[in-house]
């Protein structure tokens, strides 16, 4: 198998991320992917954190640091700049976590969506509010613990679909992403720097210290997150859903929730719950992506 990663390191050392941070080996991931010529766009979240305190930056690149809200509307407006002055080659990416995608930001998301504007979108999705204390976001999964979701009531609601959010507007490219399949990961971001319009890459970014799980285990649980049809891997390309991986045998829902102390409340009744909702939006994805090969 020839490896497609790049070599050269863009992200350095020196950030401030927490031991085993899962949005940080997306980021490094993605820089790989997408190069130096790359305006990273970061509203509040995590990373406005671990790029370093100004004036310094750990990320090899120009970063732009917006309010909460604004970050795919600072990405458009970044591109619409470079385009007036005659730069149609350097990538824009908004980076963003699920606070900033799924609830605070989707209003700029959806309008910049809307108008197909020439950017990259990530949200990379650690199920929280992770850097102000681990709150409840309309991301976290059912029956997650978080500080605004305590053991005693944890989170009832399932998991928003920003995916299909996104699908609705008709845009030329979404993907799902994981640090666990590298290849698939940099193959995916290569793919969205050579596509024109509004291109939206959703990254699951475990969280060591918002999921109690330990460090080491970012990657692993990251690999069962696919193999149980958690965190499924596709893409949407013009319309059309293609699933890249498929597992010969899925993975038992129980092996991706004992690694995480998030879960460790749930009773057996909640676990049965969790896994016929997953093993329902499974078999809805194989069905759209046989529709699509029809």
């Amino acid at each position: 198998m020839r490896l497609t990663i790049p070599e050269e390191e863009v992200l350095s050392s020196g950030h401030l991320a927490c031991p085993g941070c899962g949005a940080t080996l997306a980021m490094r991931l993605a820089l790989k992917a997408l190069g130096r010529d790359t305006i990273v766009v970061i509203p509040a979240c995590c990373w406005s954190t671990i790029d370093g305190v100004f004036p310094n930056s750990a990320l090899g690149v120009p970063v732009m640091h917006i309010a909460f809200e604004a970050a795919a509307i600072a990405a458009s407006g970044i591109k619409a700049g470079l385009i007036a002055k005659g730069n149609t080659h350097t990538q824009v990416m908004a980076w963003a976590g699920d606070g900033g995608t799924f609830d605070i930001g989707i209003q700029a998301l959806s309008g910049a969506a809307e108008r197909n504007d020439d950017i990259i979108y990530v949200c990379y999705d650690n199920e929280a509010y992770q850097n102000t204390g681990i709150q409840r976001s309309s991301a976290t999964p059912y029956g997650a613990w978080t500080t605004t979701t305590p053991r005693k009531h944890p989170k009832q609601e399932p998991k928003k679909n920003i995916a299909d959010i996104m699908s609705a507007h008709r845009i030329p490219y979404i993907a799902t992403a994981t640090v666990a399949y590298p290849e698939d990961f940099v193959r995916k971001f290569k793919k969205a720097r050579e596509i024109k319009g509004t291109r939206f890459i959703h990254v699951l970014s475990p969280c060591p210290p918002g999921w109690k799980m330990k460090e080491q285990d970012t990657v692993k649980v990251s690999r069962i997150a696919v193999k149980s049809c958690v965190f499924p891997l596709f893409e949407i390309e013009d319309g059309k859903l293609k699933i890249n991986i498929k597992p010969s045998k899925r993975q038992d829902v129980r092996d991706y929730l004992k690694l995480q102390g998030r879960f460790s409340h749930l009773k057996e009744e909640d676990i049965k719950r969790i896994q016929q909702e997953l093993d329902k939006n499974w078999q809805n994805l194989l069905k759209r992506e046989e529709a699509h090969e029809g």
